[in-house]
């Protein structure tokens, strides 16, 4: 009897490990296809006094994010926080100066971190030390995440903002945080995306996709076109 009982129980036991894998996979499957329904659809409605924690991604096109956060609303839109690529001390130094000329206006609760991120692959760099790299800046992009766990993401072309996205998109399908995703794909992309944006509207990744020239949203339907912003 006891010889028996030790066999059933060993011979569950693999299959219950297997049906508990099964029904994980079929939720976070489940999750997945909720996530990429609900991405771009309105959230339930806010109070108008709720701030949103915004991230705000920078690099290669700053100017351009600068003239979009001119028109933001600076007292929902809190805190915001800058990040940039390690070797971009330039970009930051703008969004400071634009978070100071807020200060001066008399802006009320002013809100601003800035921050740095290691960058998957320098100009230049070999495509086998490149993986190292890559490993290193998502890990970094995690902690990052983690700690602002946004409500809103800005982006407009950085390489810096893909690994970000991709793991807000994860945080919405694990259920840690919600992050509405807006990307503004740059001025200077009159006929094609960049890869950047190519990858976020191929893999759906953002909330909503804005192009600034009326052949790119004809070429991208799912984009919207905002007309130009510079």
């Amino acid at each position: 009897m006891e010889k028996n009982t030790s066999c059933f129980f060993s011979n569950s036991s693999p299959n219950l490990v297997i049906t508990c894998f099964v029904a994980f996979i079929t939720i976070i499957l489940v999750r997945f296809l909720y996530v990429i329904y609900r991405t771009g659809k309105p959230l339930n409605k806010r109070t108008p006094q709720q701030t949103l924690s915004t991230l705000i991604v920078l690099g290669g096109h700053t100017a351009e994010m600068i003239n979009l956060l001119l028109v933001l609303q600076k007292d929902r839109f809190t805190p915001r926080f800058y990040i940039a690529a390690a070797t971009d001390n330039m970009s930051l130094q703008k969004a400071r100066v634009f978070e100071n000329s807020l200060a001066d206006s008399g802006v009320k609760g002013i809100s601003a971190e800035f921050m740095q991120i290691y960058r998957s692959r320098e100009v230049g760099q070999s495509y086998v030390t490149s993986v190292w790299t890559t490993l290193v800046a998502t890990a970094h992009a995690l902690w990052l995440m983690i700690k602002i766990r946004p409500q809103v993401v800005l982006c407009n072309g950085p390489g810096t903002c893909i690994p970000l996205c991709v793991i807000a998109f994860i945080f919405k399908v694990v259920g840690i945080r919600w992050s509405s995703i807006f990307y503004v794909e740059s001025i200077a992309r009159v006929k094609r995306l960049s890869l950047s944006g190519l990858l976020l509207y191929k893999l759906q990744i953002a909330d909503q996709f804005f192009v600034q020239w009326p052949q790119l949203q004809r070429k991208y339907p799912r984009a919207h076109y905002v007309g130009c912003l510079m």
